[in-house]
C-alpha cells in the first residue's frame, strides 16, 4: 500500500499523470530507447544507479536490521556482478535481485522504460494451490498455439508456480525482464500436459523522442486508465456490484461512488485482482461504511509507532449489508479493508485466501542525467501494519469466512460461480454465466 505522498505508480492511471510526469517519461525514454551498443559508461550508470537505492533503503527501511541481511556485503556482491555485466538488461537484473533479496512485497527497482514493449497476450493466476490459464488474447501467438483459459500451467520456463514465487515471477518476466519467447507446460481439464513455446508480441519504441511525442505517452496512459478502470453493476434488485481494481481514487470520487451504492441494500465489493493502492483512498472507503471512527490498527516505522484512524462519515456511512470478495491477487490496502470488515463484523469475505503482501511503501524517484535523463525508482516499505487482533498481514494474508474457488472448467465456459453465490447470500439469483458476463477481461486491440 502506498502512502499518501508516494511520488509514482508502477502503471500510474491517467488521473495521475500530470504534464510534467508525462515529460519524465519523454525524457527517460530518451536514453532508455537507444539501441546503442553496451559500453562501460552503461556499466558506471548501473553501478551509481545500485549505489543510489542502497542509499535510499539504509534511510528509509522501515527495518534498521533489514531482516537480518548484511546491506554492505549484498550491495557489494551485486556491485562486483555488476562490473561483469554486459547489457542492461542484465545490470537492471543484478540491481533488482539485490533488493528483492530483502523478501519485502513493498520493496523493488523500478527500472527505467524500456526500448520495447512486450505482450504476451495470456494471463494467469493462482487459484487456491494451482496456477490457471484465465485469459488467452485473440489471434495472438498463445492463441495460436493452442492456449486455452482454464488450463492448468504446470511449468513456466522451467519453474513451478507457487503461492511463494509468483509475484517474483511475474516482477521478473513483465519488469525486469520480459521474454520474447515463454516456455509453457499446461494441462487442459482431463488431458495430458503439453509443452508450448509462445512467443511474445514486441514493440519497438522509438530511438530518439521529440516533445511532439509527448501525447504518445498520454495516449499509452489513458489506455492503461481504460482497462483498470472501476466497473459497476446495479441493474439487479438492491444489489449494487462494484468491480474496484486498485485504490486509487479521491475523497470525492470515493464519496460520488458510495453515494450510488446508498441506493441500494447491499453492496458486493468485488477486490478480486485489486493489488491495493493509496492509504487515502482505503481511509475514506473505511470511512464510508461505517458509522464511527475506526481504528485500523499500528502503523510500526523504524522510530516511531502511531495509530491508523479511518475517520467516520458519519449519517452518510453505508449501513446496508457488505459482501467483499477477494482472490490471491488481491494485496495491500485489500487485505486492510477486507480484514477490517472481518475484525469488526461489518460484513463477510467470500473467495481465496489473499497475497499476504501488506505493507505500507513509498516510491522515490531518481535520474542519472548524462546527455540526456536516465530517469530510475525504487519502492521502499517505510513501516509494517498491525492489526487490531495484534498480527501483522503481511506474508500471511486474509483466509475468506468462505472459501470459494473457480475451476477451469468454470473459467473456459466464462462463469463467475463466486460472484453468483455472492448475489445469492443476499438473496438474489444471479446465474454464473451472467455473472461471468458483468465484468470480461478485456484486450487492447
Amino acid at each position: 500500500m502506498r502512502s499518501t505522498n508516494s511520488a509514482v505508480a508502477v502503471i500510474p492511471p491517467a488521473r495521475f499523470l500530470s504534464i510534467a510526469v508525462a515529460f519524465l517519461l519523454l525524457v527517460s525514454g530518451a536514453t532508455q530507447s537507444a539501441r546503442a551498443q553496451f559500453s562501460s559508461s552503461d556499466r558506471d550508470r548501473g553501478r551509481s544507479m545500485l549505489r543510489s537505492i542502497k542509499l535510499l533503503i539504509q534511510q528509509h527501511y522501515y527495518d534498521p536490521t533489514f531482516h537480518g541481511m548484511d546491506l554492505d556485503v549484498r550491495f557489494k556482491t551485486a556491485d562486483e556482478a555488476l562490473k561483469a555485466a554486459k547489457s542492461n538488461s542484465e545490470v537492471f537484473g543484478i540491481i533488482g535481485q539485490a533488493v528483492v533479496d530483502l523478501n519485502d512485497s513493498h520493496t523493488f527497482f523500478l527500472p527505467p522504460r524500456r526500448a520495447s514493449r512486450t505482450e504476451y497476450g495470456w494471463q494467469m493466476q493462482l487459484i487456491g494451490s494451482r496456477c490457471l490459464i484465465t485469459s488467452v488474447k485473440p489471434k495472438s501467438d498463445a492463441e495460436a498455439k493452442g492456449l486455452q483459459v482454464g488450463d492448468e500451467l504446470l511449468a513456466l520456463n522451467g519453474y513451478e508456480p507457487t503461492r511463494e514465487n509468483m509475484w517474483k515471477m511475474k516482477y521478473t518476466y513483465y519488469g525486469l525482464k520480459p521474454q520474447p519467447v515463454m516456455e509453457l507446460v499446461v494441462q487442459s481439464p482431463g488431458g495430458q500436459p503439453r509443452e508450448l513455446a509462445i512467443m511474445a508480441k514486441v514493440t519497438l519504441r522509438k530511438r530518439l523522442l521529440q516533445i511532439e511525442d509527448l501525447m504518445e505517452y498520454v495516449w499509452e496512459a489513458d489506455r492503461e486508465a481504460y482497462f483498470n478502470r472501476h466497473r459497476y453493476y446495479d441493474d439487479i434488485e438492491d444489489i449494487f456490484i462494484w468491480k474496484m481494481p486498485q485504490f486509487d481514487l479521491s475523497d470525492l470520487e470515493v464519496d460520488n461512488m458510495m453515494a450510488k451504492v446508498a441506493k441500494r441494500k447491499a453492496l458486493i465489493l468485488d477486490l478480486r485482482g485489486n493489488g491495493g493502492g493509496f492509504v487515502k483512498t482505503f481511509q475514506r472507503m473505511i470511512g464510508n461504511i461505517f458509522d464511527r471512527d475506526i481504528k485500523v490498527g499500528e502503523v510500526k516505522q523504524r522510530k516511531k509507532t502511531e495509530p491508523m484512524i479511518a475517520r467516520t462519515r458519519g449519517d452518510k456511512a453505508f449501513k446496508g449489508q457488505i459482501i467483499v470478495l477477494v482472490d490471491s491477487e488481491s494485496g495491500s490496502a485489500s487485505e486492510l479493508f477486507a480484514r477490517v470488515v472481518q475484525l469488526e463484523k461489518r460484513g463477510i469475505v467470500l473467495g481465496d485466501r489473499t497475497a499476504g503482501k501488506v505493507m505500507q511503501s513509498i516510491q522515490h524517484v531518481k535520474q542519472y542525467e548524462t546527455e540526456t535523463y536516465f530517469v530510475f525508482g525504487v519502492s521502499i516499505t517505510d513501516a509494517d501494519i498491525i492489526m487490531t487482533d495484534g498480527k501483522s498481514l503481511e506474508n500471511v494474508g486474509v483466509t475468506p469466512d468462505e472459501k470459494l474457488l473457480a475451476n477451469g472448467v468454470a473459467l473456459a465456459t466464462k462463469q463467475d460461480p463466486v460472484l453468483s453465490i455472492a448475489a445469492a447470500k443476499l438473496g438474489v439469483k444471479l446465474d454464473p454465466k451472467r455473472a461471468g458476463a458483468l465484468f470480461p477481461i478485456e484486450w487492447e486491440q
